[in-house]
């Protein structure tokens, strides 16, 4: 790992405990360094990698559990390197028990990210909106959190505890969770699968800490501004596949206009330029740029 490296992950640590610090966040999904780069330059101050989109989209596969450590740090490290802003990741369980938590914050945190959150399911984990998950013992995951906070290398990489209580053993275990997962070294909480508004409030007032919203779309999660969760005490709202699906819907109507018409000629007004393109890139003069050379910014 260099230097460089390095003091990028900090810095981009260090920005989003800023940024936190001033209000509340909005963090698209990137799906991939492309879309990351559209991210950071249509004014998002942050985005999320979702451990679904790192499954569907990478992978090609269910988010059941089935991508190893070595290909999130890969699909990481592609989109910090053409980008800027602070990055949160969805680590799932850590891929494994406390020690791998500890190489997964190690490893995410090298590859540039700025923080990353760890789940209470068991594994195979599930969709966090799905029915049927299974928790692991409390102390279990204390332990973990505890060995993923210790394997930090700047103070600043936030480190959240997800619980999926809410949906397994109830609202108040999910309260009881948080706590004892903040007391084991955790920065924030990320309550999965709160029913409606008024469970968001209930939660921001039973663990006032550092709390994320997961405004994701088809689940148990009531559709909520990003000023209204800011209101609620939310300091994080992400919404994890609303990039994917918004671009696998264009794709399907694409490729049936080609099979039913014979040519894409249609859609051209619904497609991105190749100057579009080619200026997202920084591409001139077949040099390709990042968004910090183009903006005068710095990492």
């Amino acid at each position: 790992m260099s230097g460089a490296r390095m003091t990028t992950s900090h810095a981009r640590s260090k920005k989003l405990r800023e940024l936190l610090a001033q209000g509340t966040v909005a963090m698209p999904g990137a799906i991939n360094a492309l879309s990351a780069r559209l991210i950071e330059r249509e004014g998002f101050e942050a985005m999320y990698l979702s451990g679904a989109v790192l499954a569907n989209s990478v992978g090609g596969v269910p988010d059941i559990g089935l991508m190893t450590l070595t290909e999130a740090r890969a699909h990481a490290s592609a989109i910090a390197e053409g980008t800027t802003i602070p990055i949160i990741m969805d680590a799932d369980t850590g891929y494994g028990g406390s020690d791998n938590a500890a190489r997964c914050v190690r490893e995410l945190e090298s590859a540039g990210v700025s923080g990353i959150h760890l789940e209470d399911q068991e594994f195979p984990k599930r969709c966090g909106h799905l029915d049927g998950k299974k928790l692991v013992p409390t102390e279990e995951f204390c332990e973990k959190i505890a060995a993923a906070a210790a394997a930090k290398t700047s103070p600043d990489f936030l480190l959240l505890a997800r619980t999926d209580a809410r949906g397994v053993t109830g609202y108040d275990d999910a309260v009881e969770r948080a706590h004892r997962y903040l007391k084991a070294g955790a920065d924030g909480i990320f309550p999965e699968a709160l029913r409606d508004e008024e469970e968001f409030a209930r939660f921001a007032k039973d663990v006032p800490t550092v709390l994320l919203a997961n405004m994701t779309e088809f689940g148990k999660t009531p559709y909520l501004k990003v000023e209204r969760f800011a209101e609620l005490g939310y300091k994080i709202v992400i919404f994890p596949v609303t990039l994917q699906r918004a671009a696998m819907k264009a794709m399907e109507t694409t490729l049936r206009t080609i099979r039913r018409e014979g040519t894409q000629e249609s859609l051209l007004e619904q497609m991105q330029t190749r100057k579009d393109l080619y200026d997202l890139l920084g591409y001139e003069m077949g040099t390709p740029t990042t968004p910090a050379s183009t903006t005068g910014t710095t990492s």
